[in-house]
């Protein structure tokens, strides 16, 4: 594994003239953030060793490096799932070369069904906390001490500096924002009423198929974490509406310019 890491970060590194120390997984909400990253390196995942590819519509697949504003980034422009059939080494893999490169700070995005009552369509959450019901934990396997502890702690696994500055800049600028936990599952179901229903009551505001192995791992790596979710539809036993991707993509696509300013602003704290 650490080989493997490694070869893929040499090979980045010999693509590219400088590494940034901000990444930014582009997930659902967040994908037209590519126009407004200047002086663009693409770099496809197909070009990369060891790197998966992504096989979800909507997802495009490359590493993209770049200045957003003034800030150096590299973006990760389509993520891997686990209902595509990757194990939990290769969904996080890229996050593992991310450290390997020097990243310190990830910023992660997603579309997420909500049912924390006071939400609507279109809402986007800071997530502060998630609830992990994958059932494999990216780091279940030998540990490598120079990737992480052993028993890493999860306490503050999204930044509270970020979430802070996060509503601050709402607040600035009149923005709704709001923040819950996530709920990470397997997928590729969208959620039965009564899986809604039991989310919330354990503790959950918005469920999704992604994100959480990758904060993990990003947390084992000691990298400070932004998460943030656009909620795309609604769900629990008194909503009839059936969610299809299509909408999912839609109403992504609705909260996509609230989402790029916000991200913007963090990032230029960096």
């Amino acid at each position: 594994m650490i080989e493997k890491i490694n070869q893929t970060a040499d090979y980045i590194r010999s693509r590219v003239s400088s590494i940034p120390e901000t990444a930014i997984i582009l997930g659902t909400g967040l994908g037209a953030l590519v126009d407004h990253i200047e002086d663009k390196t693409f770099i496809p995942y197909t070009e990369i060793p060891n790197f998966p590819v992504s096989t979800v519509e909507g997802h495009s697949g490359n590493l993209i490096f770049g200045r957003l504003g003034q800030v150096p980034v590299l973006a990760m422009q389509g993520r891997f799932h686990y209902y595509e059939g990757y194990d939990m080494k290769q969904v996080t893999f890229p996050v593992r070369v991310f450290k390997a490169l020097g990243i310190k700070t990830l910023f992660v995005s997603n579309a997420a069904g909500g049912m924390n009552k006071e939400f609507r369509v279109g809402d986007i959450m800071v997530i502060t906390d998630h609830i992990n019901l994958f059932p494999e934990n990216p780091l279940r396997g030998r540990n490598y001490s120079e990737l992480g502890p052993r028993f890493p702690a999860m306490t503050r696994a999204y930044s509270p500096r970020l979430c802070k500055a996060a509503f601050e800049y709402a607040d600035a600028n009149g923005m709704r924002l709001m923040s819950g936990v996530y709920v990470g599952t397997p997928g590729p179901t969208f959620e039965t009423p009564a899986e809604y229903e039991y989310f919330r009551i354990i503790g959950g505001d918005a469920v999704g198929m992604s994100t959480v192995p990758e904060v993990i791992v990003a947390n084992h790596a000691g990298m400070e974490v932004f998460g943030v979710s656009v909620i795309t539809d609604l769900g629990g036993k008194d909503v009839t509406e059936v969610p299809t991707h299509e909408e999912v993509q839609i109403a992504a696509q609705n909260a996509q310019p609230r989402m790029m300013q916000l991200i913007k602003a963090l990032v230029a704290l960096r």
